[in-house]
């Protein structure tokens, strides 16, 4: 990304990644490169040739990394929802045994996740992931977020991973205890992509081998930087500040205004109104989407941050910001679509829950799916029952007798069963308290979940490989990609790339799945509607034929399937 700065009040211009697709698609002849060494540290330019200059308060809201995607998380196996899949016979013998998935430009793990924790609802088949994307921060996040989604109940409960997870995936700042927490894992992050043996040993689930050295270099050095504790490195607070008076400008005083303008006008009307003003205002404002946990939410996130190459009087200069999205929000991703519809319930036309309780949900529920391989339930509230001790105003009352059935004792014999694993757990809790009071008693330290080894859930039959960043068209270069994914996915950052002749890489049966505009606020509808009919056309003449009749302004994704022999 090649920024043109100045340093007087005047707009400064610059030419956008996301918007030079985004808003300028029908002019852009993109030419990739990579340069540049700054303090022995790789830094990744993006270099445009034949574009338009684009104001920066036109575009900078949508920033020039994707550290979330604009679309609410996929299974990619599910044909009732993705009808083009029902081309690749998935659930029946004739399907494929391994499923290659190649994902460019996602930004986050929503869609992978997803589809590995809901693997065991369709036919049994190995799963391979193949992922691009334009930054390596954005891999050495995928490798995080990973590492907790696989984390041991041992080490951390169901509810404790799902707080970690939404506070590193959307909060700019965080609490103490999750500072701790990635400090820790990155030294081991450090061991993974210098030592593949090690990698092998405790994320065998992870493929670094595609990556080449200058790349596996660089994520050494995200992660060095993670563990940093000292905050004078990137202070969060005020990097966010910063990008929100260069987007406003001479508006920044009316920002509240402008948040509840966004939301309410746009948001509401792309089928997004469970997000909460209170809580869309928060996050505009402070960065701060999920606090699922009461604390202090004051220690910088430092995995949202990034690195920019400013230029002025002819010199490259590198900023480490937060050069991210200040417009849509993470709630897109994750809070607003759920499988358990009562949490849209409204009470006099205002719902009872917000986004961020839908996104809370959805990462439990998909952990949850991930360690049991099965449906996660929501408890349910127990009912009040009346206080009957007063005998003379509660009245009499009137009890059925019946004859116990079969199926009574088997209910039976199960809460038996539970109340026995539950004395069961409750003992095995007590000899590990006197365990900890003898230990304490004796002087010995006591040791946190931290200090515990790391150790990896088993998943069967499920292989991620990072590709180079920015490869796409060169693996149509390698006979070892061609014919080879059944399931193609780009974001809306990325649809550019279909102008290359990229089939030889599509299988012989192919779904091809396209990221609408719909949530990208700074687009009217009418130029969302103009982005699904021209990313229709570079699809179909790539050979791939459209899949229901979707709305070019309401569609989230636009699906097709790819013969190769009708093609």
């Amino acid at each position: 990304m090649i920024l043109l700065m100045s340093l007087s009040s005047a707009p400064v211009k610059y030419y956008s990644v996301r918007g030079c697709f985004v808003y300028k698609w029908w002019t852009a002849l993109l030419r990739q490169s990579f340069t540049c060494a700054y303090k022995q540290k790789l830094v990744f330019i993006l270099d445009f040739k034949s574009l338009e200059e684009t104001d920066l308060k036109m575009t900078d809201g949508f920033g020039t990394i994707t550290w979330w995607g604009f679309s609410p998380a996929l299974d990619l196996q599910d044909t009732d929802l993705i009808s083009a899949l029902k081309e690749l016979r998935l659930d029946s013998d004739d399907g494929p045994e391994e499923l290659r998935i190649l994902l460019v430009g996602a930004g986050d793990m929503r869609h992978l996740l997803t589809t590995i924790a809901r693997s065991y609802r369709h036919r049994k088949r190995k799963l391979h992931f193949y992922i691009i994307e334009n930054n390596l921060e954005l891999y050495a996040r995928d490798m995080l977020f990973m590492t907790i989604a696989l984390e041991t109940q041992k080490r951390m409960g169901l509810q404790e991973k799902t707080e970690l997870f939404l506070e590193l995936f959307g909060n700019i700042l965080v609490r103490k205890q999750t500072s701790e927490y990635l400090e820790k894992m990155s030294t081991e992050f450090i061991k993974m992509v210098t030592d593949f043996d090690y990698l092998e040993k405790k994320l065998p689930i992870f493929d670094l081998s595609q990556l080449k050295y200058k790349e596996r270099d660089f994520l050494e050095s995200i992660f060095k930087f993670w563990r940093h504790p000292d905050t004078k490195f990137f202070d969060a607070e005020k990097v966010w500040d910063l990008r929100l008076r260069q987007l406003m400008g001479n508006r920044y005083d009316n920002r509240l205004n402008i948040f509840d303008w966004d939301l309410n006008m746009k948001l509401v009307y792309r089928d997004a109104d469970i997000i909460n003003s209170h809580e869309y205002r928060k996050w505009r404002s402070q960065g701060i989407a999920f606090e699922v946990r009461e604390g202090s939410y004051d220690i910088p996130n430092r995995t949202l941050a990034s690195g920019m190459v400013f230029k002025h009087d002819g010199e490259r200069h590198h900023r480490r910001g937060y050069w991210g999205d200040l417009l849509v929000s993470p709630y897109v991703a994750l809070g607003i679509e759920c499988e358990d519809k009562s949490a849209f319930k409204k009470s006099n036309n205002i719902y009872q829950h917000t986004s961020q309780h839908i996104a809370e949900y959805n990462v439990l529920s998909m952990f949850h799916e991930i360690t049991t391989q099965t449906k996660y339930e929501k408890p349910q509230p127990k009912e009040d029952k009346p206080d009957n001790k007063d005998s003379k105003t509660a009245g009499p009352t009137i009890t059925e007798v019946t004859e116990e059935t079969e199926e009574d004792l088997k209910k039976e014999e199960e809460t038996t069963k539970t109340a026995e694993e539950t004395l069961k757990k409750l003992e095995e809790e007590a000899d590990a308290d006197a365990e900890e009071q003898a230990r304490k008693q004796q002087g010995v330290p006591q040791v946190s979940t931290l200090d515990q080894e790391y150790e990896s859930l088993t998943v069967d039959g499920v292989k991620v490989t990072f590709l180079p960043i920015s490869s796409l068209t060169d693996l149509t270069k390698k006979s070892k990609y061609k014919n080879l994914f059944h399931v193609i996915y780009f974001a809306n950052s990325l649809v550019h790339l279909l102008k290359e002749n990229i089939s030889p890489i599509f299988a012989d049966q192919a779904t091809l799945i396209l990221e609408s505009a719909k949530y990208m606020l700074e687009l009217k509808l009418e130029q969302v509607a103009e982005f699904g009919k021209t990313v229709t056309t570079m699809a179909t003449d790539l050979g791939c034929e459209p899949v229901g009749a979707g709305d070019f302004e309401k569609a989230k994704f636009f699906k097709f399937s790819y013969n190769k022999k009708s093609s």
